[in-house]
């Protein structure tokens, strides 16, 4: 399944800007950067549920926040863009 990963990490302080280089890293391992803080995701449900754990273990819960969209197997004709696109088009392995 797509997922598409928004998060909005606190960075008022060294730890919050160390906790958001944490996250991006995370995500960039697991998908495809499109945006500052949106990344879409290629994953099963295995590997959704160990990526959420990982996540939960770098935010701080009460002023962090991340968000999952799932669009699902069949998200090819979900995704529209305009202007510059990533590297890796929807529809190519995500995943290595």
């Amino acid at each position: 399944m797509l997922l598409v990963i928004t998060y909005d990490v606190d960075t008022t302080d060294a730890q919050g800007a160390k906790r958001l280089r944490k996250v991006a890293k995370l995500c960039e391992r697991s998908g495809v950067r499109v945006q500052n803080s949106v990344f879409e995701v290629l994953v099963d449900a295995a590997q959704l549920v160990v990526l959420k754990a990982e996540l939960s273990k770098i935010i701080d819960h009460e002023r962090d926040s991340v968000r999952f969209y799932r669009l699902g197997n069949s998200y090819q004709h979900k995704i529209e863009t305009m202007g510059r696109t990533p590297l890796v088009q929807a529809g190519e392995a995500l995943l290595l």
